[in-house]
């Protein structure tokens, strides 16, 4: 229909698993990106690192979530000026922000665990 289509059907057809040559043969596509060596690894890495970001944003949300509500109960400035919008960006930005730091220590931790340094050199 459109510039779009034509691009989406396009990559449709190339991340097919395999395609047919002009004979009619059936061959499998080369793929652009190179596969871990031991996938199964690093997906359990990847999935320990969304684990550990998921806990430390929980612990966030409710350690950020008790003062600013208790704020906004006994503070004047704080009750006239933080409706219930800042207060869920307040709380929200803070369990974002400690998702992201603790997945991409844990995703540093586990690709530095995987690294193979000669340490004579």
């Amino acid at each position: 229909m459109g510039i779009m289509s034509d691009i989406r059907s396009y990559w449709e057809r190339q991340s097919m698993g395999s395609l047919r040559n002009a004979s009619g043969a059936i061959y499998k596509r080369n793929s652009f990106a190179i596969a871990s060596p031991d996938e199964k690894r690093s997906k359990a890495f990847a999935r320990e690192s969304v684990v550990a970001g998921f806990k430390a944003a929980a612990i966030a949300a409710v350690l950020s979530a008790v003062p600013v509500v208790v704020a906004c109960r006994k503070i004047p400035w704080a009750k006239r000026n933080l409706n219930h919008t800042a207060q869920a960006l307040i709380i929200s930005s803070a369990s974002i922000s400690a998702f992201f730091i603790t997945a991409d220590k844990a995703t540093l931790e586990s690709a530095r665990s995987n690294t193979h340094y000669d340490k004579t050199a």
